[in-house]
């Protein structure tokens, strides 16, 4: 059987180029969206995740313009989430790093061994 997990993606720096806070000049990477339209392609639940507007409290505004940015640049998803909290370093062991760890193999490990737990908890 196939197994459809849920994937949650950051957004700023992970699916579009941002300097520092300036969301409105973000720019789409087209190779990430792509990568990110296939797993969403492929069945799985795609929830973009962001702390845009987390620290200045800016959460509806950064909301709209996301979801607008998503939507003109053809990202397929199924749920966008502000409130991501804000750190320096993510250390979690179902983690890719967008910058060099983003390779389909690395994906297929994680889908692997979520569909390996997933067998022996139905068991």
């Amino acid at each position: 059987y196939t197994l459809y997990i849920k994937i949650f993606i950051d957004i700023d720096n992970t699916i579009f180029k941002t300097i520092g806070n300036d969301y409105k000049n973000s720019q789409p990477i087209p190779e990430r969206i792509e990568k990110a339209n296939k797993l969403y392609n492929d069945g799985h639940i795609i929830t973009y995740w962001t702390a845009r507007g987390c620290t200045s409290g800016k959460t509806a505004e950064y909301f709209k313009l996301t979801y607008s940015q998503l939507v003109s640049s053809n990202v397929q998803f199924h749920e966008l989430r502000m409130g991501k909290p804000h750190f320096d370093l993510f250390i979690d062991d179902k983690n890719i790093n967008a910058i060099d760890g983003w390779t389909h193999d690395n994906v297929e490990k994680i889908l692997d061994f979520n569909r390996h737990n997933d067998s022996l908890r139905n068991d």
